[in-house]
């Protein structure tokens, strides 16, 4: 059987079984009568049999067409919800947003972000996952995240990365350290002999302090590696050693006992971006939440 109605056909199907007539049927469904011959003639080819008995003053449904607008009834229920559902994802309505971020953002711009766009869209599922550059571009890669808010990552060229902002390093220091009553920028070598406190590979601090100290052709050594930037900020806070860090991640942590000084020579920047699969589109309640986040760290880092 080769099905050739449309959605069309059997709302004129159903109007004619209710009225009993191809004349009331045309005037109600803006068609002349032999354009509703046409589509019960097309759905009774299509069907293989009669849908309604016919005489000069009155049509009647038969067997077949009794049991045939039970089904078109639920056919047009079927695909009216269809398209209410697809409107709700268009209009951003419904539907569910997973992102991954890194720590520093998960704890600064993400919340924020999400506030906003969970009371302008109340019924999309948010959900969080703060982890690490490499964790999160594996989110992404395994479907578990629709995207990954994190830094470029070159290891990871089969995934789609666009840039949002970038954001410099500050060394956190002591209050008591010589360095802490400064304002100035410090140089990459002026602080390469302190003890430091960082984060331990393949984080991207870790890469891109790494990348500032080879520029000035030294290794970068640090005394105390650590996993959490709050671990790093007591560390130092308790007079340990200093620490490197983005400016996003130092101001996650930023509290009395510690001061920062803006590092540069070199001026390393952090791209900070989306991370998305390859050749697959982001549903339009994922696109809206990274215009807003896009929007955020724009306005924190110009």
């Amino acid at each position: 059987m080769h099905i050739n109605w449309t959605p069309r056909d059997l709302d004129i199907f159903l109007v004619l079984a209710e009225t009993g007539s191809f004349r009331r049927t045309a005037a109600q469904v803006h068609l002349s009568q032999s354009a509703v011959s046409g589509v019960v003639a097309r759905l009774e080819d299509a069907l293989g049999t009669r849908l309604f008995d016919r005489t000069t003053r009155s049509v009647h449904l038969t067997a077949a067409g009794q049991v045939f607008v039970e089904q078109a009834r639920l056919l047009n229920a079927q695909t009216q919800e269809a398209v209410q559902r697809v409107q709700h994802i268009t209009q951003i309505q419904s539907g569910k947003v997973s992102l991954a971020a890194l720590p520093s953002l998960a704890a600064t711009v993400v919340p924020r972000v999400m506030a906003r766009y969970a009371e302008q869209h109340p019924d999309i599922a948010l959900q969080l996952h703060d982890t690490l550059s490499g964790p999160a571009f594996d989110l992404v890669r395994a479907g578990t995240v629709d995207f990954a808010l994190t830094a470029a990552n070159p290891d990871y060229a089969d995934l789609d990365y666009t840039p949002l902002s970038a954001d410099g390093f500050v060394l956190l220091i002591p209050l008591n350290h010589r360095l802490a009553k400064g304002k100035t920028p410090l140089n990459w070598l002026q602080v390469a002999e302190l003890t430091h406190i960082s984060m331990p590979l393949p984080a991207s601090v870790r890469q891109y302090a790494n990348a500032a100290f080879i520029e000035h052709r030294i290794a970068f050594q640090p005394r105390y590696e650590v996993e959490h930037i709050a671990t790093i900020h007591a560390m130092v806070k308790a007079g340990l050693g200093v620490a490197a860090l983005p400016e996003l991640a130092a101001a996650f942590v930023q509290q009395e006992g510690v001061v920062s000084r803006r590092l540069t020579g070199p001026d390393i920047q952090r791209p900070l971006g989306v991370v998305t699969r390859r050749h697959r589109s982001l549903s339009p309640a994922a696109q809206e939440m990274v215009r807003m986040l896009r929007q955020e760290t724009t306005a924190l880092l110009p």
